[in-house]
């Protein structure tokens, strides 16, 4: 038997993979890789890497969850080395603890390999810090697709009044209902907010407003996005570093 590597591909970047990360691309014998990883981290795989594509999209799911651990399970107990890339971080949001309890219940040894999360990393590729000195000392990840029986406004006051800075993923599509909710909680009107579709890729888009003009701005943004709320979504009118990084190398650049 064999070791599973559950590992973080990062947010999109090729060069924000881990050196732990890339180590377990290049000596696995098969790799179980989602949608929104860089695809070119696969040409690091060993020639005869059995390469298992596991996308989700919103709409659309190419494997179960469950038959996902279920091949985990079995290529590990065939004595093969297992690489589970997937994006951003395993443990964000990326069903990597459910990964790693079929692994443990079968008793399979595994390895996790944290990865930069799209919270952190799309928003500072914005030129958003979630996180500073004068505006924000502390920040809540959250995703919009709230738990089945989760009373929903008991929810969203807690977050509203608990958090400085808001990073939402997978809420998109209901960009309307959280601006929605986030208002009836307490937050005004104008409270900065920013969507980054595709964020730290050549791909990337950002669109700013406020939770009063942002769903008509952002009318025809999708996902992959993610959802900033906050006073420090202010700082990206200074801090776009990376869009004039783009316009120094003679790229377009989409932004508003």
């Amino acid at each position: 038997m064999k070791k599973v590597y559950l590992v973080g591909a990062g947010p999109g970047d090729l060069d924000l993979i881990t050196v732990k990360g890339l180590k377990a691309i290049q000596q696995a014998d098969v790799i179980l890789y989602d949608r929104l990883i860089n695809q070119e981290l696969l040409n690091e795989a060993k020639d005869h890497a059995e390469l298992i594509y596991c996308g989700k999209s919103p709409d659309r799911h190419s494997l179960k969850q469950e038959d996902i651990n279920d091949l985990l399970c079995k290529f590990a107990l065939q004595g093969k080395v297992v690489t589970r890339l997937k994006g951003g971080d395993p443990f964000v949001f990326g069903r990597g603890g459910e990964e790693a309890e079929a692994l443990a219940n079968q008793q399979i040894p595994f390895e996790i390999v944290p990865g930069i999360s799209a919270g952190i990393a799309a928003p500072a590729y914005a030129g958003i810090p979630v996180t500073h000195r004068d505006y924000s000392s502390s920040v809540a990840f959250i995703s919009g697709v709230s738990k089945v029986g989760v009373d929903q406004e008991e929810y969203w006051g807690h977050v509203v009044k608990s958090m400085d800075t808001l990073c939402i993923y997978m809420g998109v599509s209901k960009l309307p209902e959280i601006c929605e909710r986030l208002l009836r909680h307490g937050l005004l009107a104008g409270t900065p907010i920013a969507l980054i579709e595709w964020g730290t890729t050549e791909r990337q888009r950002t669109i700013t407003g406020t939770l009063e003009d942002i769903v008509q701005k952002a009318h025809d943004m999708k996902n992959p996005s993610m959802i900033v709320v906050g006073e420090v979504v202010r700082l990206r009118k200074k801090l776009q570093w990376y869009e004039q990084l783009r316009v120094d190398e003679g790229q377009l650049v989409s932004s508003i």
